[in-house]
């Protein structure tokens, strides 16, 4: 392939080419493509010196074709065609894909958000395939190569507190889908259920943390050094469903989002305790990169994702 070649040939001159072969004659070509007669047999001119042939010669028809015309009349249409569908704007039918989207969330989500959007993905488009996985401190560098769709996590509201726990890398765009609160969860017979809950009796227990980020280190830690205090953590898991889990069989207390708690000591039989220090709320927040904005089907299941989930924390 002559890249050299390429390079000095006008797509202009192409289209004019096709339309002088379909009306022959300069003056109707002229009107289908709203150029002066002058400007398209200026473009004869450079056409014939480009394919170094007369291309039309003239009859009492109007103009007819050359045999090297009318050996690229299909070449040419196809070319043409091809050229059509490549700068076509991109194109994304639910109905009919089989696309392949990527998205990390942390563990607390999958409860809360999930069951609002699968339904509505899946039934607008059978053949999608959902591949999730667990939100890392990598999650977004994933985003930036294109590894992964989306992610979904919690975002403090506060920039400050932000800088501290989570904050976006230029690039990443996001959007708040609700906010939550922290609460407390316990095993039922846990002997701070017969006592006073206040943040004395809640400091003097044994804690289990989920690893949250490269410091396993909350916005609620933060803010307890601030003042010169901090939990005692005697466990660190890597999710929430074993956290639980764990509470369950021992006297350790578990911090986590109100709504997951809430939905997890309902199947574990546990009990949830409010959070007795005065800790910001937080917001549940759809991450995705720049670069992504105007891909049809990205904007599809996002839209889709932010219609169906924003504000369900209303009640927390």
């Amino acid at each position: 392939m002559s890249f050299e070649k390429l390079s000095r040939l006008d797509l202009n001159l192409l289209v004019c080419l096709h339309v002088l072969i379909t009306e022959c004659s300069v003056t109707h070509a002229a009107k289908r493509l709203n150029l002066s007669q002058s400007a398209v047999s200026k473009s004869l001119t450079r056409l014939r010196e480009q394919f170094n042939d007369p291309l039309f010669i003239r009859s009492a028809h109007g103009l007819a074709p050359t045999p090297r015309v009318r050996a690229l009349q299909p070449y040419l249409e196809q070319l043409l065609r091809d050229i059509e569908h490549i700068t076509a704007p991109p194109e994304f039918n639910p109905a009919t894909s089989d696309r392949h989207f990527r998205m990390a969330l942390v563990e607390s989500a999958y409860p809360l958000f999930l069951p609002q959007f699968l339904g509505d993905i899946f039934s607008e488009g059978p053949n999608i395939i959902l591949d999730t996985q667990a939100w890392e401190p990598n999650t977004f560098d994933k985003l930036h190569s294109g590894e992964i769709d989306f992610g979904i996590t919690g975002k403090d509201l506060n920039p400050k507190d932000a800088m501290l726990t989570l904050m976006p890398p230029k690039g990443i765009v996001f959007q708040e889908l609700c906010r939550d609160t922290q609460r407390c969860i316990v095993r039922k017979g846990h002997p701070v259920l017969s006592q006073k809950w206040d943040q004395d009796n809640y400091l003097r227990q044994r804690h289990i943390q989920v690893r949250c980020g490269r410091d396993d280190r909350w916005l609620l830690d933060y803010k307890l050094a601030e003042h010169g205090l901090d939990r005692d953590i005697a466990m660190y898991v890597p999710d929430f469903n074993s956290a639980a889990s764990l509470c369950t069989h021992t006297d350790l207390v578990f911090t986590a989002p109100s709504h997951f708690a809430g939905h997890i000591a309902a199947q574990l039989d546990l009990v949830v305790l409010p959070l007795p220090y005065p800790l910001p709320a937080m917001a549940y927040t759809l991450f995705w990169h720049q670069h992504q904005e105007s891909e049809p089907g990205h904007t599809w299941l996002k839209n889709l994702i932010i219609s169906r989930c924003r504000g369900i924390a209303g009640n927390s």
